[in-house]
């Protein structure tokens, strides 16, 4: 088992990887919070695979147990289902004691931070992420949100777990859509930062414990420096903005990795167009999105997606901060206002 410390402002917690983790969350439970009851939020795709294991775990060191099973899917993370939740913790008597974990995904972390972050004004919670996507991404740093009709993550808070405990085995059982998927942030920090990590995609000499250690502590450091994402955190939005707006274009029928794809294809389009990125790294990064069986294409036209884009939480006094590849391992943070954007927009659809 690898372990990587992940150090926030706002304190430390642990990020664990390795096979065979899920049998000792009960004490870990115990070893990184004073919990004495936890609350197991899952979706109903994650719950019948690792529900149990989990609950029984917790029960057999000693922790009262409930659990909470939500529908899959983005839709999932709403007011309605947010209130639910905080009705559950309620309900259950939960405390400021206690701990909330988030056993699934991205959109099971987000919605369970969420609630925790608020509930009783802030409850533990630990991430127990069972996709590719959530564990070398969404599950650590803190951001948690649900979405509005407006948009996606428009209401969120920024919310440490106590512990990321990472069961790689839990990956075996993973849709394979679902992986590819998570493949679109392992390259996103590729072409943020790891030339080398870039050339292992390509050539396939990676595995996947060793994919999320890396990717991991590329994101402990950013994080270390910047965890209210008002500067370099910026950097982790690549691909996020234009790929936010296909996302709720598509009304969720996409991906949130897939969506990605198709953003950062999108922004590394633009900056070719504009003598930002070699014509050579454009097309090494598409080539390698599309290696991993990844959308590149999107149907939207540049004004659906600029309406959508109007409203994105990343606007900041009348700019849109993009992130724009100038080479295999650096990006530049470049704000543009409305009307720029439009151009932007346009170059990334040619």
């Amino acid at each position: 088992m690898k372990t990587v410390t992940v150090k926030v402002p706002s304190g430390q917690y642990e990020v664990k990887i390795g096979a065979g983790l899920l049998p000792s969350l009960g004490n870990e439970v115990r070893t990184s919070t004073n919990a004495k009851r936890c609350a197991v939020i899952a979706g109903e795709n994650v719950f019948p695979l690792y529900g149990e294991a989990s609950l029984k775990s917790l029960r057999s060191a000693g922790l009262e147990a409930v659990s909470l099973v939500f529908p899959a899917g983005e839709q999932t993370k709403c007011l309605g289902r947010y209130g639910e939740l905080l009705e559950f913790l309620a309900e259950n008597r939960l405390t400021r004691s206690d701990c909330v974990i988030a056993l699934g995904g991205g959109v099971t972390g987000d919605l369970s931070g969420f609630a925790a972050a608020t509930y009783q004004r802030g409850v533990a919670y630990i991430q127990v992420p069972t996709t590719l996507l959530a564990a070398v991404d969404s599950s650590v740093g803190g951001k948690t949100a649900i979405d509005l009709p407006q948009g996606k993550n428009q209401a969120g808070a920024f919310y440490q777990p106590a512990l990321v405990l990472c069961d790689t085995d839990t990956l075996a059982t993973l849709p394979e859509r679902e992986l590819r998927a998570g493949f679109a942030e392992v390259i996103k920090y590729a072409v943020l930062f790891d030339p080398a990590l870039f050339a292992a995609l390509r050539d396939k000499t990676v595995d996947l414990p060793s994919v999320i250690e890396t990717c991991v502590k590329h994101k402990a450091a950013i994080v270390a420096e910047d965890e209210r994402d008002t500067g370099l955190r910026r950097l982790l939005n690549l691909g996020h903005s234009f790929g936010h707006a296909v996302e709720s274009r598509s009304h969720y029928a996409l991906l949130h990795g897939e969506a990605v794809a198709i953003g950062t294809v999108m922004i590394c389009r633009a900056a070719r167009s504009r003598g930002l990125l070699s014509r050579e790294d454009c097309a090494a990064v598409i080539a390698l999105l599309e290696a991993y069986g990844l959308p590149v294409e999107t149907e939207y036209t540049a004004a659906e997606l600029f309406d959508t884009l109007l409203i994105d939480k990343k606007f900041s006094g009348g700019k849109l901060h993009l992130i724009v590849p100038r080479r295999i391992g650096h990006c530049d943070i470049v704000a543009v206002t409305p009307g720029e954007l439009r151009f932007w927009l346009e170059e990334g659809l040619r």
